[in-house]
């Protein structure tokens, strides 16, 4: 009768999770998808301008996740009320933002409003990415973790199709960001997102059982020296992320070029949702592959896939090579989620895991803008300010990308190669 109970709890737990990511995944589908565009053609913002609302609201989100929120967390080991606090603060901060960017006429000053006003919705909305990473630890023991995060992806993959396509239509006809609805659509999943994790459970190490384990980790952790190994991981895994998420922000513009491809918003949402679409049906397959492949080959197999894909998008002039380009983004990305989500909890003990989860979480975070800032943004704008075209110097920068990528993939094989003791086989 335990054992049922406790097979029910699970699987409602996980509904509950699921219909949560499958939220967040529609928003952010809806919302970032276009927004780049909107900054770019309507606020008229250069591309290196157009990154900013990618890297500063990150580089506030990393900065809470590690000094603020994930110490909290792991304080007070309350991963589900960090997770609500944090969607209902950012769906407030969402409206306000769109209220103070539609005051000022200056559209070079609205288009900073929404960039700072991200960046104080990151202050907040940071506790939820954390407290959501250490939770699925928390809940899950390490063999089922791989499989749970594909599944979790994958439901995320189904929710951001609709997303991208419902943004697709409202940006397609006027229904965009200047008159507020897709901030207020946002803003509503923002809150809608939060229930199902109010019957999810608080998470945190609680039992006897756990806190005996939790040392059982941390003994393991010292007598193998994992911090090492943790560190060239995430070293790994920055160069990885950053090369693969540098064209994150630009690739909207990238395919609406009028001397490019020149798609409109509906055509854009179809190859953003094939991207979409190979998350949703690869994610269920991710847990088998670390399964039989081991966590570390799977990885490599991710990244290998996310070089493929790059070169694929910044070499052809075919619009179907795009498509076939977009799936295995998709592809790559999810793959490398769940393995590399095993992996560091694997690593990290569970005592500090929320803490420890910030820097995992960093390299992901950071990417999606920073790399944007630092890496294709100036590489895009200085090839246009040098006479280059405008579809050579964004093609440039996804060669660029897939040779950082290429570098975290080296790395990564020097652990798996040299660093990586026999006896850590099964924690990487």
């Amino acid at each position: 009768m335990a054992v049922k109970n406790a097979k029910y709890s699970l699987r409602s737990t996980f509904i509950g999770l699921s219909s949560f990511q499958l939220l967040a995944m529609f928003r952010r589908g809806m919302f970032y998808t276009y927004l780049s565009i909107y900054m770019r053609d309507f606020l008229l913002l250069s591309v290196t301008e157009t990154t900013l609302y990618a890297t500063l609201p990150m580089i506030m989100s990393v900065v809470f996740q590690n000094f603020v929120w994930g110490p909290l967390s792991d304080k007070f080991q309350r991963r589900r009320t960090l997770i609500v606090l944090g969607e209902v603060l950012a769906g407030i901060g969402t409206i306000t933002v769109w209220f103070v960017h539609s005051i000022f006429s200056s559209l070079l000053l609205a288009g900073y409003v929404i960039i700072i006003g991200l960046m104080c919705i990151e202050a907040f909305w940071s506790m939820s990415n954390i407290s959501w990473s250490a939770l699925i630890s928390d809940i899950y023991p390490s063999k089922d973790r791989s499989k749970i995060m594909g599944q979790l992806t994958s439901v995320g993959g189904f929710g951001r199709i609709i997303g991208i396509s419902l943004g697709g239509i409202l940006y397609n006809y006027g229904y965009g960001f200047r008159d507020g609805p897709l901030f207020f659509v946002a803003a509503l999943v923002m809150f809608a997102s939060s229930i199902p994790m109010i019957f999810a459970p608080e998470g945190g190490i609680k039992s006897e059982e756990e806190k005996i384990e939790v040392e059982n980790n941390n003994n393991t952790t010292h007598n193998y020296n994992f911090k090492v190994i943790f560190i060239v991981f995430i070293i790994s895994l920055t160069f990885i992320n950053f090369g693969r998420n540098s064209i994150a922000t630009i690739y909207s513009q990238y395919l609406t070029l009028e001397t490019g491809f020149a798609v409109d918003s509906i055509l854009l949402s179809y190859i953003a949702n094939t991207r979409s679409l190979a998350v949703l049906t690869i994610g269920f397959l991710a847990g088998t592959l670390s399964k039989k492949f081991g966590h570390s080959r799977t990885l490599i197999l991710g990244v290998s896939l996310a070089i493929f894909a790059l070169l694929i998008t910044g070499l052809t002039d075919n619009l179907i090579l795009i498509f076939i380009g977009s799936f295995f983004i998709g592809m790559g990305e999810v793959v490398i989620y769940a393995a590399s989500y095993v992996i560091a909890s694997n690593l990290i003990p569970s005592k500090v895991r929320a803490k420890l989860f910030g820097v995992y979480n960093t390299t992901f975070f950071l990417s999606w803008g920073l790399a944007c800032t630092i890496i294709s943004g100036p590489l895009i704008d200085f090839l246009l300010n040098n006479g280059f075209e405008e579809v050579i110097s964004y093609q440039a920068a996804f060669i660029v990308a897939a040779l950082i990528t290429g570098i975290g993939l080296i790395i990564f094989l020097v652990l798996e190669i040299w660093l990586k003791p026999n006896n850590l086989k099964e924690k990487i």
